[in-house]
C-alpha cells in the first residue's frame, strides 16, 4: 500500500495557477482522491485535505455575478429544454477569430449541429453545436467571458 502524501503538491498548484493565467479564468478547482485544491485569482487560495462529501460540496453557495442576479427573473421563466449549457469550463468566444462575424445573432435561425460559439479550454478551441433547430431568443454570454460547467449559454426556441 502506498503512503499518503502529507504535504501539498506545490507543482500542481503552480500548474493550476498557470492555467488560470493562460485561460483568463478567475478560479479553478481540482479533486484527486481525498484532496481538493481550489486556486483563485481573487486573492484567496484554499487548500483542503479531508474526505470529500459530495452533498456538502453540492450545497455550497455559489457567488452570483451582478449580471446573473439581474437575469434571475428571466431564468425562472426559461424552459431548460431550450437552453444550451456549457459542457466545460473555459472562455466563450462568439466568433471563429477576433474581428470575424459572430457564429449566431439574436433572432437568427440555427440548424441542429450548427456551431453556436466556441469554448476555449486548456488552449483547445471546442465548438459548441446546436442540439436542435430553432430561433436564437437569448444569448446569455459575452464574447471573451469565462464560463462555468453547466452555465446557460444560449436559448433556442
Amino acid at each position: 500500500m502506498a503512503e499518503k502524501k502529507s504535504g501539498i503538491d506545490q507543482a500542481l498548484i503552480r500548474d493550476l495557477a498557470n492555467i488560470l493565467k493562460d485561460t483568463d479564468l478567475t478560479e479553478i478547482e481540482v479533486e484527486q482522491e481525498d484532496l481538493r485544491i481550489r486556486v483563485s485569482r481573487a486573492g484567496t487560495t484554499q487548500y483542503i485535505q479531508a474526505p470529500i462529501a459530495p452533498p456538502a460540496y453540492a450545497a455550497a453557495p455559489i457567488a452570483a455575478a451582478p449580471v446573473a442576479a439581474a437575469a434571475a427573473p428571466a431564468a425562472a421563466t426559461r424552459n431548460p429544454a431550450n437552453t444550451v449549457s456549457a459542457p466545460m469550463v473555459g472562455t466563450a468566444y462568439m466568433a471563429p477569430a477576433p474581428g470575424s462575424r459572430a457564429f449566431i445573432e439574436l433572432g437568427a435561425t440555427v440548424k441542429e449541429g450548427q456551431t453556436l460559439l466556441i469554448i476555449e479550454a486548456m488552449k483547445t478551441m471546442n465548438q459548441i453545436p446546436s442540439p436542435k433547430s430553432g430561433k436564437v431568443t437569448e444569448i446569455l454570454v459575452e464574447d471573451g467571458s469565462p464560463v462555468e460547467y453547466g452555465q446557460p449559454l444560449v436559448v433556442i426556441e
